[in-house]
């Protein structure tokens, strides 16, 4: 009987150890261009964007990095061949003077077999997410900072 237990605590113990390496496997990356993964990212900040800029709009990616299920994003949105989105022409107009232009940061998580929208910020002049605690459920890498 005592020996039963052992084996059992055991072999618990090796499934934790085992759980926690393919687990700290997954590592925080960025998607390479041409990827499924990145369009995927990208077309779902699209709505968003395009809700409060107008259509069409494409992205430049300033920093991208994806793991364990979530992915922070930094873009520059810009109209397709690179034409510059008029401020004044979007939702943003009246805010105009107190943004750091369109730069916009996103947080999505990987749910339900897709990319979701999490959180978003247009042209902030600070490091919005350092304290914020939805930000700190993600993986460490994930942020610039």
């Amino acid at each position: 009987m005592r020996f039963q237990k052992l084996v059992i605590v055991f072999l618990s113990s090796l499934l934790l150890m085992c759980a926690g390496l393919s687990a700290s496997a997954q590592t925080v990356h960025e998607p390479s261009r041409g990827t499924a993964e990145r369009k995927d990212i990208l077309d779902a900040m699209r709505p968003m964007m395009e809700a409060r800029v107008g259509p069409p709009v494409e992205f430049v990616v300033n920093w991208m990095r994806s793991g364990h299920g979530w992915a922070f994003v930094q873009v520059s949105p810009q109209r397709p061949g690179g034409g510059a989105i008029d401020l004044s022409r979007t939702t943003f107009a009246s805010q105009a003077d107190y943004m750091d232009g369109l730069v916009t940061f996103a947080l999505l998580r990987y749910q339900f077999n897709r990319w979701n929208l999490v959180d978003f910020v247009v042209g902030p002049t600070d490091v919005f997410w350092q304290g914020d605690l939805l930000y700190a459920q993600v993986p460490r890498g994930l942020t610039p900072y």
